[in-house]
C-alpha cells in the first residue's frame, strides 16, 4: 500500500483525527502511539482488548500517556452487549430488562455505576444506549438491545442512561439514528431497508432521540439503514438529507456523529470501506468506527490517505473535514475535563442485579414445585449476531449448579435439539433455557418435545419474551446478562 509522502500537517492530522480505530492485543501497539503524536485522537477498544479491568486500566493509562485528551470509546451496551465483562458476562442487565421494570430512575443508577466502572478503567466514550424502538420483533439484531417496543418508553429511558452515564464523565453515544427497530436484516450482513412514510418514521423512530439530545447525548451514532422516505439512494450513514439537513438541522443537534462499524457489508459490500469513510464525512459524520474487525495500522493509514486524497481532488470539502476533526476534538476536552466526575459518584456494586431481579416476569402453572434437587439444564444455543458476539456466556447454568448442587447441563441446537436433551437429563427435571423462541422453529419444537414428556419442565426466557409463557414455571428475564442469569437461578429455586 502507497502512504502520503507528507509529513503529519493539519489535512493529514484532521484525517486521523476523524478515524477511531480498534488495534489487536491487550497493551498499547507502537504505531497506535506513533499515530497519536501525529494527530490521532481517538481509539477504540474490543473484547479482545480487555482480559481485567486492571488490565484494561493500564491499557488506558498507557495510552493518555501519550496524549491526555484522547478518547477511548468503548461498545459497553451493558446486557447482551458487553466488552468489559465480555469473558464473565454483563454485571448490568440490558435496555429491555430495564424497560421491562419501566422505573427511570433505575435506569440512570444503572448507567451511572456502569460509567463509574467505564471510567475508572480509563474508557471516557461509550458507544451506547441504544434508542431504537423495537417496532419488529423478528428484528435479528436489536431485539433485547431496545428499551421496548413502545415510544414514550424508549425515550423516557434512553434520556435518563444519557444522563446517568454522563454524569461520572463518560460521553455517551445514542444510537442508531434514524432508528434500527423496525429492520429483519443485520446491516452486518446486508443494507436493511425500512419501508415506513415519514409520518411514521417522525412519531415512532426519532422521538427518543430528541430525547437524547435533550438530555445532553455527547454524540449520535449513525445506522446503516435505507430509509426511502427520507433519501431513496443512500444509507443513513452516507446520507447528507439524514445527517445533515434532519439530524443537525430539523433536531438541532451540535454534538459529534458517528458511524456504526464501517467494515460492516452495509457500507463495505456496496460501496468499498475507503470510499464508504469519504462519503460518511461529506454527508455530515465527524467520527468513523472502524477496527471490529480491521484492526490494523494498514487500515488506518489507507483510510487516512483516502480522505486526504479526497480533500485534494474536491470530492470532500476540506472544511468539513476541518469541522468534523474539530467536532472529534471538542468532545476529547470535555472528556478530559470531566475526569475526575467519577471519583464523586457514590459505588452501587449491587445495583446490576437488582434491576435483574426487579425486571424478572414469572408465571406458575397450578401445580408447579419448587426445585430441591439436582437437575439438567438444557440451554437451547441460537446462532448469535455479531453485536454480541461469541465470547460472552449465557445461561443460568453456573448460579444454578451453585444453588443446586450435583446439577448437570448442557448445549442443545438443531431439528433434534429436544430429543437429545430428553436424553441427556435422564430421571432429573429439566430447566430448559432459550433465548428468542419465537424467531426459531428448532427451539419451539425442542420445547414441544420436553413439554410433552416432562410437563414439570422449568422455562427460562433470556430473550425477547414474544412466545406464550408455557412449562411449570416460566421465567423471562429480559436478557441474557450474567445477572439476568443469577436473578432468573434464584427463582427457579423459589418455584
Amino acid at each position: 500500500m502507497t502512504t502520503l509522502a507528507t509529513g503529519p500537517d493539519t489535512l493529514t492530522r484532521d484525517a486521523l483525527a476523524v478515524l477511531q480505530p480498534g488495534f489487536d492485543g491487550t497493551t498499547a501497539p507502537d504505531w497506535v502511539r506513533r499515530r497519536l503524536g501525529e494527530g490521532l485522537a481517538s481509539v477504540a477498544l474490543f473484547g479482545r482488548n480487555v482480559v481485567t479491568e486492571s488490565q484494561v486500566a493500564s491499557l488506558t493509562a498507557q495510552l493518555h500517556a501519550e496524549r491526555d485528551d484522547l478518547l477511548i470509546a468503548i461498545d459497553e451496551e451493558s446486557g447482551d452487549v458487553t466488552r468489559l465483562d465480555v469473558r464473565t458476562g454483563s454485571s448490568f442487565p440490558g435496555n429491555h430488562a430495564l424497560g421491562a421494570v419501566d422505573d427511570p430512575d433505575l435506569t440512570r443508577a444503572v448507567s451511572r455505576e456502569l460509567g463509574r466502572r467505564l471510567a475508572g478503567c480509563g474508557v471516557n466514550f461509550d458507544w451506547a444506549p441504544s434508542a431504537d424502538v423495537n417496532a419488529n420483533a423478528d428484528n435479528p439484531v436489536i431485539g433485547v438491545r431496545s428499551f421496548g417496543a413502545a415510544t414514550d418508553l424508549v425515550a423516557r429511558h434512553t434520556a435518563a442512561w444519557v444522563e446517568g452515564l454522563q454524569s461520572t464523565g463518560v460521553a455517551a453515544c445514542t444510537k442508531h439514528f434514524p432508528g434500527h427497530g423496525d429492520t429483519n436484516i443485520d446491516s452486518h450482513h446486508a443494507v436493511p431497508r425500512i419501508d415506513v412514510d415519514a409520518e411514521t418514521l417522525f412519531a415512532r423512530e426519532l422521538p427518543p432521540f430528541r430525547a437524547a439530545i435533550a438530555a445532553g447525548t455527547r454524540a449520535v451514532m449513525s445506522a446503516h439503514i435505507l430509509v426511502p422516505a427520507l433519501d431513496p439512494d443512500r444509507p443513513g450513514t452516507l446520507s447528507r438529507r439524514i445527517l445533515t439537513e434532519l439530524l443537525r438541522g430539523e433536531l438541532g443537534y451540535q454534538g459529534l456523529i458517528v458511524t456504526d462499524g464501517m467494515e460492516m457489508r452495509a457500507i463495505s459490500g456496496t460501496y468499498g470501506l475507503e470510499h464508504g469513510v469519504v462519503l460518511a464525512i461529506a454527508a455530515g459524520a465527524d467520527a468513523i468506527c472502524v477496527g471490529g474487525g480491521l484492526c490494523d495500522e494498514g487500515t488506518v493509514l489507507g483510510l487516512r490517505d483516502a480522505l486526504v486524497a479526497a480533500v485534494r481532488s474536491g470530492e470532500l470539502p476540506e472544511e468539513r473535514l476541518a469541522d468534523a476533526a474539530a467536532r472529534v476534538r471538542e468532545l476529547a476536552r470535555w472528556t478530559a475535563g470531566a475526569r475526575g466526575d467519577a471519583a464523586r459518584t457514590e459505588p452501587a456494586p449491587e445495583v446490576g442485579l437488582t434491576a435483574a431481579r426487579r425486571a424478572l416476569r414469572v408465571t406458575r402453572a397450578a401445580a408447579a414445585a419448587p426445585v430441591d434437587s439436582p437437575v439438567h439444564i438444557a440451554r437451547f444455543n441460537p446462532e448469535p449476531n455479531i453485536a454480541v458476539g461469541d465470547q460472552t456466556p449465557w445461561g443460568v447454568t453456573d448460579e444454578l449448579r451453585r444453588l443446586v448442587p450435583g446439577s448437570t447441563d448442557g448445549s442443545f441446537t438443531g431439528t433434534d435439539a429436544g430429543t437429545l436433551a430428553l436424553a441427556a437429563a435422564g430421571d432429573r427435571r429439566i430447566v430448559a433455557v432459550v433465548r428468542d423462541e419465537h424467531r426459531h422453529d428448532w427451539m419451539r419444537s425442542a420445547l414441544d418435545t420436553l413439554l410433552a414428556a416432562r410437563p414439570d419442565t422449568v422455562v427460562v426466557e433470556m430473550g425477547l419474551p414474544q412466545a406464550a409463557p408455557r412449562g411449570a414455571l416460566h421465567i423471562a428475564t429480559y436478557g441474557a446478562a450474567r445477572v439476568c442469569g443469577v436473578a432468573a437461578a434464584e427463582a427457579v429455586v423459589r418455584g
